[in-house]
């Protein structure tokens, strides 16, 4: 589930990854009359029209208002990007992180300009960026840095990211030598402790700003905040003194609207200019794209779908039954009917293909070895229920194919249809098999730490390994950059042979925007909002 989210993980086991992290709407919600007006013709467009590979190109115009509409907010969401509860899609637009995730999946500048370790990687060493200055006309310095961390790891922030980084981050031994540094030393060894930093809970605040930061939104984004109200309005306005230069657009309008098809009929109506947290299915997509207002971006890769087993749960306590669940089936008809091929085969690693530190290695598909396996673990006549849901348009089809490839195994598959609104409370982590997805994004040691290793309560399958555990410390302390690459490779086939989910694929996410939408590049569930713009603004 999300976590740059969304689909971000959950704050902590049996919350929804989705419904927490769910924003505002700007200049009053759209009305459901209007949304559902104004569409004629849209709908019956002939949706042969094949789905591009990417939007709009070309610059945009400076100026202009995009409006994005998201899914509704919980009451309680707050603007303070260290929270469980914190509106999302506001965060890139008020805040920067010291770190971030580049295109190409490494870590990059943002507050921070360069990093170091010492030769044991215990210490880290952050040199901060001059001149940046906070919403409200403060200077940044080290002591806002300093700040953020010990806000994440404060106990009554109850930040997500706060078990990530207490086993490794003491907050009173935080250093700030001067201004412009940061010194962060470790309880023990971490070579990629940077890329811990670029999660969205690690956006950076002003000193002593806990109390307030919920309402003010104030941080050094090309945006800052005009109007936030929980569940309701929002709006952001350039910054024109933001370090990196004046954003393109004037503002942005966040709207709330309820459903999905919703939201795309107001992006059809050309009320709205860009779907947000909205994974479109590919017959909606191919309407979109037909339509003369609207039409498709992908986020190649942006979303790993799992059937995660769990590992505590009869049968698949026996690693041979897991293993024949993954051997079992064929992860490119999985694809190829679930996404119409809009997407990557996952081969069960939970790993991009385009992530730096992915191991491409993986055993075969083998309906005649799941049948052995099967037979040697006393469940020659597996049968097993699957559950699915509306909740994402992707699931259902994704079990049904499973069920279709696995079948040739001889394990029969009962597809079982819980509800939407009760899934992540009522299903997830509780049903031995379900379906069930996360956003990508997330750095490799944060990936296979949070949902993997064992009492992780992001760790959906309840696995527990030893070696792989070990592994992971290994690879935390290992300071060569090829050995470290290799302990990571080694984690992932143990995730592949021995643990609990199987991943049958990675999709492409289908983001339907407005035809005037110029600049849109997403990576890791989030956006530029520095560049991203209007044609005829």
């Amino acid at each position: 589930m999300s976590e740059t989210s969304p689909r971000t993980a959950p704050a902590a086991a049996g919350i929804p990854r989705r419904s927490v992290l769910t924003a505002a709407a700007a200049g009053g919600a759209l009305g459901g009359s209007a949304l559902l007006t104004g569409c004629s013709g849209a709908a019956s467009a002939s949706p042969s029209r094949a789905v591009p590979t990417r939007g709009p190109t070309g610059r945009p115009d400076r100026g202009g208002t995009l409006r994005i509409a998201r899914p509704p907010a919980s009451d309680a969401e707050t603007l303070d990007p260290a929270s469980a509860l914190s509106a999302y899609e506001y965060l890139g637009a008020l805040y920067n992180r010291l770190v971030r995730i580049g295109p190409d999946g490494a870590v990059a500048p943002d507050l921070a300009e360069s990093w170091e370790p010492d030769p044991t990687a215990r210490t880290w060493t952050f040199r901060l960026r001059r001149g940046v200055t906070f919403h409200d006309g403060r200077a940044f310095t080290s002591a806002d840095a300093a700040y953020t961390l010990r806000h994440i790891l404060d106990s009554t922030t109850a930040s997500p990211q706060a078990p990530v980084l207490a086993p490794l981050v003491d907050p009173g031994r935080l250093r700030t030598p001067d201004a412009h540094t940061l010194v962060v030393p470790l309880k023990s060894p971490h070579a990629e402790f940077p890329s811990l930093l670029t999660h969205y809970n690690c956006y950076v605040v002003p000193e002593g700003s806990a109390r307030s930061i919920g309402r003010t939104g104030i941080g050094t984004g090309p945006f800052r905040l005009a109007s936030f109200t929980a569940a309701g309005p929002g709006r952001v306005a350039a910054y024109p003194d933001h370090w990196a230069g004046r954003p393109v657009l004037d503002a942005i309008d966040f709207f709330s609207v309820a459903d999905m098809q919703a939201r795309s009929n107001a992006l059809l109506a050309g009320q709205v200019d860009l779907l947000s947290q909205t994974n479109l299915d590919f017959a909606t997509a191919r309407v979109i794209a037909a339509s003369d207002r609207a039409t498709i971006a992908r986020a190649e890769n942006a979303q790993w779908y799992v059937l995660p087993m769990l590992t505590t749960e009869k049968p698949f306590t026996d690693v041979r039954v897991r293993q024949a669940m993954k051997l079992a089936y064929d992860p490119a008809h999985v694809l190829k009917v679930a996404l119409q091929g809009a997407g990557t085969p996952g081969w069960d690693n939970p790993v991009p293909p385009n992530d730096p530190h992915h191991h491409a290695a993986h055993p075969a598909h083998g309906p005649e070895k799941a049948r052995h396996l099967l037979k040697k673990a006393g469940h020659e006549r597996l049968a097993v229920d699957l559950y699915t849901s509306s909740y994402d348009p992707i699931f259902t089809p994704m079990a049904l194919a499973y069920q279709e490839s696995a079948a040739r195994a001889g394990i029969r598959i009962r597809v079982r249809t819980a509800a939407a609104d009760s899934y992540y409370t009522q299903i997830w982590m509780k049903k031995p098999l379900m379906a069930t997805y996360w956003y990508t994004g997330r750095p490799v040691d944060q990936l296979l730490n949070q949902v993997f290793r064992s009492g992780s309560s992001y760790n959906e399958t309840a696995w527990s390994d030893k070696e792989f555990d070990a592994l992971l410390d290994r690879a935390r302390r290992e300071t060569d950059g090829r050995r470290r690459d290799e302990l990571y490779g080694q984690a992932q086939t143990l995730v592949v042979e021995r643990g609990g989910a199987i991943t049958p694929m990675f999709a492409d996410r289908l983001v339907g925007i407005s035809r005037t939408v110029r600049g849109y590049a997403e990576h890791g569930f989030e956006f530029d909002y520095l560049g991203i713009g209007l044609k005829g603004a």
